[in-house]
């Protein structure tokens, strides 16, 4: 193992992506902690542990804590994936958005530019809600948090956590392209787990008084390593379609004549349909704050508090339609089967063409199925373990749940990429068992 993290650094285009990457994600961590002027940061850290055990705790751990310090990055990344959510959607019903989809290089261009612009109304209307509306409505002991709301207090703070988040996703975007592994999924990622020594060092503490005995916490160990296998099977699982290939002789060459398999995985969308969901479900409190105290708005927030069975009844469902709709979004069976036509392939038993589409299109739709349902039972998880075992959300959300499956598919994803790194290069990867020997080259 230690030989093959140092086949990470020998490599020099991968040492690059690799030291870039850190290199970003130490500045995201950085722009947490710069709050927006205006705010008491005593009053708010006091105000928000009230908070904690409502949908502004689970937000304020996607966005990394920056939401509990009123920071520059207080919204986070999700404004850019809600934006990317409803110009897909459009892209299935609207001509305009079809049309651009199919124009190649130039329509995608046009199709980031609109997300871009949707990016920036999104963050705006979130903004003005958190600076506006909540935070004016926050006190500490008779301490208001904001101290002198006005005006001046509106516009900066918006101006702040607007360009925040724009600046955000740049950073996820020059991650993606001169780093390594998806950007915006890494910045969630590296979010979440920073909450992780916090809810270790509170469990310590709980031992120590005896508020919890060390039986409970090897069962919660116990617990966490089981979801944790259960997530990784899940992210790995395939359905392999044998495949075929005809001999046929170009020049002096014959090509095919070999047999194959499309591996179908069970999870085909990855751990996009939870952030997908997510960010969906931040909008009922999102325009709860507009309402002010109204009886309509608090019960809109009652409805969609991350505790109530509704709120996760309504959330597994939309973990089950995104993964289809992102499935069918990153796998298109005629264009499987039209690629294994022009190459000669064939499914055994199934004719080339429209049938063989019909084919996998089945099996497509009867693996997404158990691995939806899966994926959503997994996101509630933490739910049943705050009922049974009395535990907060901070910690049950790293037993399983939403947090458990960004930190394990996104893991996965970015480990896949290194291993492609360096099995390009003939040097061992993570995920093999050490039979390619490796030709160290500087």
């Amino acid at each position: 193992m230690i030989d093959k993290f140092q086949s990470i650094f020998v490599i020099p285009e991968l040492r690059k992506r690799i030291l870039f990457t850190v290199g970003v994600l130490i500045i995201v961590r950085i722009g947490v902690h710069i709050p927006i002027p205006g705010v008491d940061g005593e009053a708010l850290a006091g105000a928000f542990t009230n908070l904690q055990n409502s949908l502004f705790g689970l937000f304020n751990t996607f966005v990394g804590g920056a939401f509990q310090k009123a920071s520059l990055f207080s919204l986070g990344i999700m404004p850019y994936i809600s934006s990317s959510i409803i110009i897909q959607l459009m892209g299935s019903v609207i001509p305009y958005f079809q049309r651009l989809q199919k124009e190649g290089e130039a329509g995608r261009k046009k199709i980031t530019q609109i997300t871009r612009y949707g990016t920036v109304m999104l963050a705006s209307m979130q903004s003005y809600g958190v600076v506006a509306v909540f935070l004016p409505s926050l006190t500490a002991n008779g301490q208001p948090v904001v101290v002198n709301p006005g005006f001046m207090f509106t516009f900066t703070g918006i101006i702040s956590m607007v360009t925040g988040t724009l600046f955000l996703m740049w950073l996820g975007e020059r991650i993606t392209e001169r780093g390594i592994g998806n950007g915006i999924s890494l910045i969630i990622m590296v979010g979440i787990i920073s909450a992780f020594p916090n809810v270790i060092l509170s469990e310590i503490t709980l031992v120590r008084e005896g508020v919890r005995g060390l039986l409970s916490e090897f069962i919660l160990m116990g617990i966490m390593f089981l979801i944790i296998c259960f997530v990784v099977l899940l992210t790995q699982g395939t359905r392999k379609i044998p495949v075929q290939y005809a001999k046929r002789v170009v020049g002096r060459k014959v090509y095919g004549g070999q047999n194959t398999h499309i591996p179908m995985r069970v999870n085909t969308a990855g751990v996009m349909p939870i952030i997908f969901a997510q960010s969906i479900m931040f909008i009922p409190s999102t325009i709860s704050t507009f309402l002010g105290d109204s009886e309509f708005a608090q019960s809109l927030m009652n409805w969609f508090s991350f505790d109530h069975p509704f709120y996760w009844a309504v959330f597994g469902l939309m973990i089950i339609f995104f993964t289809y709709f992102y499935t069918a979004i990153a796998f298109d069976p005629v264009q499987v089967s039209s690629t294994m036509k022009q190459q000669g392939g064939f499914i055994p038993g199934v004719r080339p063409g429209k049938k063989t589409a019909e084919y996998i299109d089945n099996i497509l739709t009867c693996v997404t199925l158990p691995g939806s349902i899966a994926l959503a039972s997994v996101a509630i998880f933490p739910y049943i373990l705050m009922k049974t075992m009395n535990i907060n959300y901070d910690l049950a959300s790293f037993f399983g749940g939403t947090s458990l499956l960004i930190i394990v598919g996104v893991s996965l994803d970015t480990l896949q990429q290194i291993e492609s790194h360096l099995m390009m290069r003939h040097y061992d990867g993570f995920l093999t068992k050490g039979k390619i020997r490796g030709r160290r080259r500087m």
